[in-house]
């Protein structure tokens, strides 16, 4: 089987291309950018489905994840033009936990797609990622401080490399059409618990600080759009009781529980020293 994956140097593709590799299928990237070294790779634009299908050619199945909120992609004309027999799709959580939100619209259209075009299809709904801490990584090299809104909101983030392990099982085997994944971590953790996570991994102390909305909205309209903005801080800040939920999907699909924040601290110190 040939396996079409986009997104695949990111914090779920590149475990999920190591994946389906180890299991012996065929994976061929697709990026406007370079792929993964020593995998067949296509430059090409997923709002340009024309361009696409080069890329498609013979492949039976497709990870699909979209850059930023989605609203580029026509999601049926990228289908049409693949003709997939497996889809696998990587949504948000927001999708299903706020249908009416403006921030999340572009996916749910995405969804919506793929439900009509794929023959097989999964869809992950994933929470916010451990990697999401990433953005802090700067701050704590240098002055050892995160700074976060709601400091003590707390919500089960989960580890991408999981995602990917949920997404490897629903491209190569049977018993995942049709069904919805709810992906999150195995606890409820706030921003101030995962900077403590970060100070245990790296044996010093981090401190942290409380962002107002206002300073939080300012920094994350440096790269999200203002609908986004408002639909991250809304989550963050007043999250739904289906948004608190500890999910057991990927438990069931992986066998084992799903990776704490701590633990990804712990093999992503590096990054915080």
């Amino acid at each position: 089987m040939t396996i079409v994956v986009t997104g695949a140097t990111g914090n779920v593709g590149a475990p999920l291309v190591r994946a389906l590799l180890d299991a012996g299928a065929k994976v061929r990237t697709v990026s406007r950018g370079d792929g993964p070294q020593g995998v067949p790779h296509v430059r090409a634009d997923l709002s340009s489905p024309d361009g696409l299908r080069a890329a498609f050619d013979g492949a039976e199945a497709l990870f699909l994840l979209v850059s930023g909120a989605g609203a580029h992609v026509d999601a049926g004309a990228l289908l049409a033009a693949g003709g997939f027999a497996r889809v696998v799709l990587l949504s948000s959580q927001a999708a299903g936990t706020r249908p009416e939100s403006a921030s999340h619209a572009p996916l749910r259209a995405i969804e919506a797609a793929v439900r009509q075009h794929a023959p097989q299809w999964t869809i992950l709904r994933p929470g916010g990622f451990h990697t999401n801490a990433f953005a802090w990584a700067e701050s704590v090299r240098t002055t050892r401080t995160v700074a976060a809104p709601f400091g003590d909101v707390g919500l089960p983030s989960v580890d991408p490399a999981d995602i990917a392990g949920v997404a490897a099982a629903a491209l190569l085997d049977d018993g995942h059409a049709g069904r919805v994944y709810e992906l999150t971590g195995p606890a409820a953790v706030t921003p101030r618990e995962r900077a403590g996570a970060i100070a245990e991994a790296l044996g010093e102390p981090v401190r942290f600080v409380e962002q107002s909305v206002d300073e939080a909205r300012a920094q994350l309209s440096r790269f999200m759009p203002e609908a986004v903005v408002e639909g991250t801080l809304a989550i963050l800040g007043t999250p739904t009781a289906a948004e608190r939920r500890i999910s057991p999907d990927v438990a069931t699909v992986l066998g084992r529980p799903a990776g704490s924040f701590a633990d990804w601290a712990r093999r992503a110190v590096e990054a915080f020293r």
